[in-house]
């Protein structure tokens, strides 16, 4: 097996989270080399025995490395994307890739000129949460489904660091809804038919901080993402409703059940039944026995997965699991998502 041999260009808090993964691998699988940011503090407390440099021009020319790492701010992805392709080395990238689908298409390019990998950092697809409902979906634990819920809720409100301003890519779309996004379309394998999004800035003035996407798909699925930083009520909740039963999710821990009746009714019952709302058939407490609940599958996954798969795709053994063309889809829902949220109005969706 040959060795990543890994250079990080922009040693920030994404690119510390970066070096501590990869000391989570032996040097013989991959081997952080070097690390170079515009602020040499930055660098300071990076791990013993790797190079330090004040560009990734100097690092291209002076490490001996086969891989670069993009963990700069977002608009600067696509130059760091192309002078990593020019000099013969393989890009993983952070996220999102680009700030438009021209500027990615461009970096898709580079790096098939130069015969080099290109994937990105969609790390979130190996959250425990997640990975729990994808196999709900995968194997139809509650039949044929209708809905699918991801809900991401927030008490700090304010953005940060570079976050806040507009032209750097900030604000809660270009940061979770990312992730989000790329969740819902790598577990819902079918044409997105429509899209609807309401975004708004609730408390910051020039960047998101609240949004709502509801897409349906070809195969009848409608998902809805919700996303709100100053929510006040700290959640992270995801619900599958389907025709044998209910899954849902409270938690990034994957605490949750599966929820079914024993029975269905043939028709509603003549009893009315008195609620604090007043006499209702259809919306009163269950009766006894009537639902039962069973425990969520089990998944043993972990973000350490993403880079053990690009491994084996540096070592052609596999290919690489986080695809361009599924990274240039959800930059294409991003684009529909501003639309409609600017518009007010539904956007047609069809995929060739």
């Amino acid at each position: 097996m040959e060795t990543i041999k890994l250079g990080i260009a922009g040693f920030g808090f994404m690119g510390h989270c970066d070096a501590d993964m990869m000391a989570t691998f032996d040097d013989s699988e991959i081997k952080l080399v070097a690390v170079c940011d515009t602020n040499p503090k930055m660098m300071e407390d990076r791990p013993e025995g790797v190079e330090a440099y004040n560009s990734i021009d100097e690092m291209l020319a002076n490490a001996d490395i086969n891989t670069v790492m993009i963990s700069t701010p977002n608009p600067s992805h696509p130059e760091m994307v192309k002078k990593a392709a020019a000099a013969g080395k393989n890009v993983i990238c952070e996220k999102p890739a680009a700030m438009s689908i021209e500027a990615f298409d461009e970096m898709v390019k580079a790096c098939e000129d130069a015969g080099v990998l290109f994937t990105v950092h969609q790390q979130r697809r190996w959250d425990k949460d997640y990975r729990i409902m994808k196999e709900v979906y995968d194997k139809q634990m509650v039949g044929d489904m209708y809905i699918i819920k991801s809900q991401l809720y927030g008490v700090n409100g304010n953005m940060h660091d570079w976050h806040v301003y507009p032209e750097m890519g900030g604000g809660m779309l270009y940061d979770w809804g990312v992730h989000l996004i790329d969740q819902m379309l790598n577990m819902v394998d079918a044409p997105i038919v429509s899209l609807y999004a309401d975004i708004r800035n609730v408390i910051n003035e020039k960047v998101d901080d609240y949004f709502n996407i509801i897409m349906k798909f070809g195969n009848g699925i409608t998902a809805e993402i919700e996303l709100g930083t100053y929510y006040l009520t700290p959640k992270r909740a995801w619900f599958i409703g389907g025709n044998k039963g209910s899954a849902l999710i409270d938690g990034f821990g994957g605490e949750g059940k599966i929820v079914r009746t024993a029975h269905l009714l043939e028709n509603v019952p003549g009893k009315i039944t008195m609620t604090a709302a007043g006499p209702t058939r259809s919306f009163g407490p269950p009766a006894p026995g009537l639902l039962s609940e069973e425990p969520l599958p089990e998944v043993d996954v972990n973000h350490r997965m993403y880079f053990e798969h690009f491994l084996k795709a540096f070592n052609k053994e596999e290919e690489i699991i986080v695809k361009p063309a599924q990274v240039r889809r959800v930059l294409r829902v991003m684009d529909a998502v501003r639309e409609s949220g600017r518009t007010g109005k539904a956007i047609a969706f069809e995929e060739a």
